[in-house]
């Protein structure tokens, strides 16, 4: 039997939209979005304030319900059903600045009861980070704060990672350093959905590149036909 002759596998789908709408009140944050997300690799989601990427990622998170429309995640699941092995990183750090980086990381993952969980020291080298370093997490730098609160949702070993500007209010060099870490993950299975308004960083390291525009994708472009 030649490879010609094998049945072709099926393409796994990671995330799957189908005319997705999100209505609060009578505002309408996402119109009709559809499209597959695959194993692998990153999405970058751009567009203005308003255009719906925070929307269309809490509703991937599972922490928002779509008002019209279906999502299904790792083939068979709504996203609230699925939230074990979704990582969502918010604006907010959801970090207390009265603590070591291991210390949070010592809470939060006790509180993941029964889960086979990094341990809090290898997910503080996951991400660059000491995890010897005694400074209470309210000193760090934006940068280090935005890497500790990534480090808090690897945790869990999520296969379907969502950020939500983990490029916000860093440095020029934080920023680079945070798009190596994530060039890193993509050579994993895992799943990256980010949304930016920093395009030039994200596109480098984008496999597809979303453009929303008042609730709607605009365009849908592979990542590299931008580079």
């Amino acid at each position: 039997m030649t490879d010609q002759d094998l049945p072709s596998q099926p393409t796994r789908i990671c995330v799957r939209l189908e005319l997705v709408s999100k209505l609060f009140g009578s505002f309408a944050a996402l119109r009709q979005v559809s499209g597959e997300f695959l194993p692998g690799r990153c999405y970058v989601l751009l567009g203005e304030n308003g255009a719906g990427k925070s929307t269309l990622l809490r509703i991937l998170a599972g922490l928002l319900r779509p008002s019209h429309g279906k999502v299904t995640v790792f083939d068979t699941q709504a996203p609230h059903e699925a939230r074990a092995r979704i990582g969502y990183m918010s604006h907010a750090p959801m970090l207390y600045d009265e603590l070591t980086a291991e210390e949070n990381l010592a809470y939060f993952a006790s509180l993941y009861s029964g889960r086979d969980c990094l341990e809090p020291a290898e997910a503080l080298r996951q991400v660059g980070l000491d995890p010897a370093l005694t400074r209470l997490f309210g000193q760090y730098s934006q940068g280090m704060r935005q890497r500790v609160s990534l480090a808090r949702v690897l945790l869990p070993n999520p296969d379907l990672l969502l950020l939500d500007e983990p490029f916000s209010n860093m440095d020029v060099e934080s920023a680079r350093q945070m798009v190596a870490l994530l060039a890193g993950f993509r050579q994993s299975d895992r799943t990256i959905v980010l949304t930016t308004h920093q395009r030039e960083l994200a596109v480098p390291i984008a496999d597809d590149v979303l453009t929303l525009h008042a609730g709607r994708v605009a365009s849908w472009e592979s990542g590299s036909s931008l580079r």
